[in-house]
C-alpha cells in the first residue's frame, strides 16, 4: 500500500497494535523527516518522462539523488503516474500537477511518501507543456534522462517527420523557433559577449605582433607560467622576459583605446548572426542532412509546414 520495505512496515505496525491506518501515517510522517533532513542535498539524477494525447503534450521530471533510485522500477512507475494524472487533468503548471490527488493524498505528498522510502531527496522539476495540431515527443535512447516534445502546425503524410525534429531538439539544443522568438535579453546579453570578445581578439592579435616585432616567440610568453619556465630552459632571457611584460601592458592598454567601434559592431553582428544560425531552430543544419536548414527540411515535406513550439528537458549537465 505504501511501497515501504518490509521492516519499515512491520515496524509501523508494530507501533500501532496493527492499525494499518496510524501504520501508513507514521511512514509518512517518516518520509517526511527524511525530505526535511534532506533538503539541502543535490537532486541531480531522476527520471524525465514526456506524454502526447491529442493536442496535448506534457513533460516532467522527477528528481532524486542517485542512478540506483532513479532506475528503480517504481520511482519511474511514479513518474509515470504523475505524468499521466498532470495530462488527464491538462495542468499548465508545476503548482497544479503537485496539488492534484493521488493515492488518498496530493501528488506533492506522494513524492515526500516516496522520499521516505528511498532515504534520498526527491523533488518534482521541469514541467512543461505544449498545444498544437500535430505533436512529436522524443525519450533520448529511452534513458529517461533527456525528452524533447515538438508541436508542428499540421500533420504530414511521413509520422517521421516530427520525430525527427523532436530528435533535432534532442541534439542541436535551440533556444527558440526562429530569429524573431528569440527573448531580446538573450540577444542584448549575447551581443555584450560578442563585442566583448571582439574586443579581446583585436588586443590579443596587437600584443602578439607586437611581441613577434620584438624578436620574441609570442607562445613562449603566452601567460607568467610559461615566461618562468622558459626562463629557466634559456628559451628566452630575464630581459627579454621582463620588456615582453612591459610591452603587453602598454600595446592592450593602446590597443584598447584605439579600437574602431564600427569594426568592432561590424564582427559582433557577424557573430549574433552566427549564434542565431546554431541556436534557432529552423535555421539549424538538419542532423541527418548538414546540406539543408531544418526550414527547407521541413517544406520538403509541406510548403506551408513549420514548427510553433517545443520543449526540451534534461538532467545531465550541458
Amino acid at each position: 500500500m505504501t511501497g515501504a520495505g518490509l521492516a519499515d512496515c512491520k515496524k509501523a505496525l508494530t507501533e500501532t497494535d496493527g492499525n494499518i491506518d496510524a501504520a501508513i501515517e507514521i511512514i509518512r510522517k517518516k518520509g517526511q523527516a527524511v525530505a526535511a533532513k534532506r533538503s539541502d542535498r543535490e537532486a541531480s539524477e531522476g527520471c524525465v518522462l514526456v506524454k502526447v494525447d491529442g493536442n496535448f503534450a506534457a513533460m516532467i521530471a522527477l528528481k532524486c539523488e542517485t542512478d540506483f533510485v532513479a532506475n528503480n522500477a517504481d520511482f519511474v512507475k511514479l513518474t509515470q503516474d504523475i505524468l499521466d494524472a498532470a495530462v488527464a487533468a491538462r495542468c499548465k503548471t508545476l503548482d497544479e500537477v503537485k496539488a492534484l490527488p493521488m493515492g488518498g493524498a496530493t501528488v506533492a505528498e506522494a513524492v515526500v511518501d516516496r522520499s521516505g522510502i528511498t532515504g534520498e531527496k526527491m523533488e518534482l522539476d521541469g514541467y512543461s507543456v505544449i498545444e498544437g495540431e500535430c505533436i512529436a515527443t522524443y525519450d533520448h535512447q529511452s534513458k529517461h534522462s533527456l525528452c524533447t516534445m515538438v508541436a508542428l502546425n499540421k500533420c504530414v503524410a511521413d509520422a517521421t517527420v516530427g520525430k525527427n525534429i523532436a530528435m533535432q531538439v534532442a541534439s542541436a539544443s535551440p533556444v527558440a523557433i526562429d530569429e524573431k522568438s528569440v527573448p531580446q535579453e538573450v540577444i542584448d546579453s549575447e551581443m555584450r559577449v560578442a563585442i566583448e570578445k571582439t574586443k579581446e581578439e583585436q588586443i590579443a592579435k596587437a600584443v602578439e605582433a607586437a611581441i613577434r616585432k620584438a624578436g620574441v616567440n609570442p607562445a613562449h610568453v603566452d601567460s607568467d607560467d610559461h615566461i618562468e619556465s622558459n626562463m629557466a630552459k634559456g628559451w628566452i632571457t630575464p630581459e627579454q622576459a621582463q620588456m615582453v611584460r612591459e610591452l603587453k601592458v602598454k600595446v592592450a592598454e593602446e590597443k584598447a583605446a584605439n579600437l574602431p567601434e564600427q569594426m568592432i559592431q561590424n564582427i559582433a553582428q557577424g557573430r549574433l548572426k552566427k549564434f542565431f544560425k546554431e541556436s534557432c531552430l529552423l535555421d539549424q543544419e538538419f542532423i541527418w542532412d548538414k546540406t539543408k536548414t531544418i526550414a527547407q527540411y521541413l517544406k520538403e515535406q509541406d510548403k506551408e509546414l513549420t514548427v510553433t513550439a517545443f520543449r526540451r528537458f534534461t538532467l545531465r549537465a550541458e
